[in-house]
């Protein structure tokens, strides 16, 4: 990722990243670092809560926004409200399309060959 924000900073346009493991995704050298301390693959928050995405959103925003030197790493004020315990790793119920798989799984070489 830090290559890719690298050419897009090149090119003129502010990136930020936004971390839950923010000494690693600040290893490999990004611009900008809004740290989380949210789990991994939730970095805007629980699924379903618009309002808390929206605001992670907007801090990170202000972090691009006031960042003035590479390399900045801002910690954001947000905390997980559940111990990690009980965050799952997957959603409760599966997306439509593995529910049309189990299914219909002669569909699968279809929607691989983007039939």
């Amino acid at each position: 990722m830090g290559l890719v924000q690298r050419q897009i900073e090149t090119a003129g346009l502010t990136t930020v990243t936004l971390s839950p493991i923010p000494e690693l995704t600040a290893a490999v050298s990004v611009p900008r670092v809004a740290a989380i301390g949210y789990p991994l693959g939730r970095p805007l928050g629980q699924p379903g809560d618009a309002a808390g995405q929206a605001e992670v959103l907007r801090a990170a925003l202000r972090v691009a926004a006031s960042a003035e030197t590479p390399g900045t790493l801002v910690d954001l004020p947000f905390e997980w409200p559940e111990p990690p315990s009980r965050v799952r790793s997957s959603p409760a119920e599966p997306p439509p399309i593995v529910k049309l798989l189990k299914r219909k799984p002669w569909l699968l070489p279809r929607l691989l060959n983007r039939e």
